[in-house]
């Protein structure tokens, strides 16, 4: 089984650049899971300049909606598989497929059974978005709430949490052995 590292962080706090650097250490065939769309110029810049710093050392996947089955097309031996980002796949998950609540939390549970199933290790990036204001419209604090129990349910799953602010990691959890 593959180790599950979970890494948190608000906007622009460096937990992509931390992902990517664990990455290298860990692997030498390195994948990243991209979730995000190119939607508008200024999203286009943001894909961009996140493909530049991963350089050619990334093989890249753009996959907006079913990462599980993404994770499981990918063959075992030296992979580590980058995930960036879970927050952006929820969101996408919630615009695209409409999904209720329960099914959001179902496709997450899925996709952490999937990782902890995978023989190569995952780090998997998500957005800390509950320690911000309470969003003024319905469908935010909807989004807002259900990030914040995704990451929870993720965060039990994986062997290892991080948050990352200002561009310091801090360990939340440490890995262990599960119990099989």
């Amino acid at each position: 089984m593959g180790r599950f590292t979970l890494i948190i962080g608000g906007a622009r706090s460096g937990k992509s650049r931390f992902a990517l650097k664990i990455g290298e250490k860990v692997g030498k065939d390195r994948i990243l899971v991209a979730t995000a769309r190119s939607t508008d110029p200024e999203m286009e810049g943001r894909i961009l300049r996140h493909k530049l710093e991963r350089g050619p050392l990334w093989e890249t996947f753009e996959e907006p909606l079913d990462v599980v089955s993404l994770l499981g097309s990918f063959q075992s031996g030296a992979h580590v598989v980058v995930i960036d980002c879970l927050t952006v796949l929820l969101s996408n998950l919630m615009i695209e497929r409409k999904y209720e609540d329960e099914e959001l939390l179902c496709e997450i549970d899925s996709l952490a059974s999937a990782v902890h199933k995978s023989p190569f290790p995952v780090i998997a990036v998500a957005n800390e978005v509950g320690m911000g204001l309470v969003p003024a419209e319905p469908l935010g604090r909807r989004f807002r709430d259900l990030a914040g129990m995704a990451n929870q349910r993720l965060a039990e799953a994986a062997d290892e949490v991080f948050l990352v602010t200002a561009g310091i990691p801090l360990c939340l959890k440490k890995l262990e052995m599960h119990d099989e």
